[in-house]
């Protein structure tokens, strides 16, 4: 049974198990290696089966037809104020780490079908975001949505997870939207033997379109830490790139808890490729201790 068990992100719905662990399996014990002699030793005996992974990404593909198998024909105008706002609080974010980003005015900031319109427009020129087209930009903001928004949807994605996760499984790596679904069904199921969680350009920090809408909800009453702990793990380690503008929140600590590991990365152009997050040696260290644990509980 497997080890560990991973969840992708946005974007992924044309896309599948097998396609995904041609991507991520490599990357992964590349990143093993990365750590020195113990990760390496663990990158070559961890066989394909040792990792599952929880796809859903089929959730979000619209049924087909002789004509488009794609995604709808959707439009600036057709966006709701959730999908107007993020893709605003992405325009911000990247203004922050890219100078060909212009920022937001007092006018853009304000939505409406104008300033979501140049959002776009100057978002698809950016570094981030370059190669990424209206519609498919449209699509990303939309699954998003949909997830929070549409019960049947997160119950769905929700249950992908819970259909790869074992008896043996002991780490979740997730990236990006992937890591609010980990979040939030660690958080369902204390049951589970996880021991390890490591997030990859997690957007579980960005205030009210994100944070705010975790089940179980934060604690606002509590000052400290308002994040729940999620569920059975005794390590987290989160992993950002400070030039992802999806995980607007780079270091999650003071939202859950000290106890979380907040690591910075350089990945280059890509700075939210789930590639260059997985080579990386501070996510190889995060799913070694994980491993580590493992291996200690068998041999005790």
């Amino acid at each position: 049974m497997a080890k560990i068990a991973v969840v992708h992100g946005i974007a992924q719905q044309f896309k599948g198990e097998e396609t995904l662990q041609d991507e991520w399996v490599p990357a992964l014990r590349d990143g093993l290696r990365r750590t020195g002699a113990e990760g390496r030793s663990i990158a070559d005996g961890l066989a394909d089966s040792d990792i599952k992974f929880a796809f859903y990404g089929d959730t979000f593909r619209a049924p087909g037809n002789t004509m488009d198998v794609g995604t709808p024909l959707l439009t600036a105008r057709d966006l709701t104020p959730f999908e107007e706002q993020l893709l605003l609080a992405w325009w911000g974010e990247a203004a922050k780490v890219d100078t060909k980003v212009v920022p937001q005015d007092a006018e853009t900031m304000v939505r409406t079908p104008k300033a979501v319109q140049t959002a776009l427009r100057v978002l698809s020129g950016s570094t981030f975001f370059a190669g990424l087209g209206e519609r498919l930009m449209i699509g990303d903001l939309v699954q998003v949505r949909r997830y929070f928004t549409e019960p049947d949807v997160r119950s769905r994605v929700q249950q992908c997870l819970a259909d790869a996760v074992s008896a043996d499984t002991r780490v979740i790596v997730a990236h990006s939207l992937g890591s609010v679904v980990a979040y939030e069904a660690l958080c369902a199921h204390p049951e589970w033997g996880i021991r390890t969680l490591v997030t990859l350009g997690s957007p579980l920090g960005v205030p009210h379109l994100v944070f705010d809408r975790l089940t179980p909800p934060p604690v606002r009453e509590n000052d400290t830490f308002p994040g729940r702990w999620p569920g059975s793990i005794t390590a987290w380690t989160n992993v950002a790139d400070q030039g992802d503008v999806v995980a607007l929140v780079k270091d999650l600590r003071p939202l859950f808890g000290d106890r979380l590991a907040s690591r910075l990365v350089n990945n280059g152009a890509k700075a939210h490729g789930v590639r260059n997050y997985l080579t990386a040696r501070e996510t190889g260290e995060g799913i070694l201790a994980g491993l580590r644990s493992t291996e200690t509980e068998r041999d005790g």
